[in-house]
């Protein structure tokens, strides 16, 4: 059974990632977007970090340490595509 404190911490999480998909899909211009695709990739990584300690499973951790680079990768990608196009 999950701890409340975890499932208060997934409830925080999921607001925050409705309101960042809001601002996904609503956001003015392509940069504002793509930092909002960023942070929703860090909420996925908070959930998976609160999964991961609420059921006392560390593979959940290395996959959100994993997904994390890899979010990270993606968006200095997309940020210098963004700035000078891919060469």
């Amino acid at each position: 059974m999950i701890f409340s404190e975890f499932f208060y911490g997934m409830i925080g999480v999921a607001l925050a990632g409705f309101v960042t998909l809001a601002r996904v899909m609503l956001g003015p211009s392509v940069p504002d977007r793509v930092v909002g695709v960023d942070t929703l990739n860090t909420l996925i990584v908070a959930g998976m970090i609160l999964l991961g300690a609420a059921y006392d499973r560390v593979i959940y951790i290395d996959i959100a340490i994993v997904y994390a680079l890899l979010s990270y990768i993606g968006t200095l990608i997309i940020a210098k595509y963004l700035q000078e196009g891919l060469e």
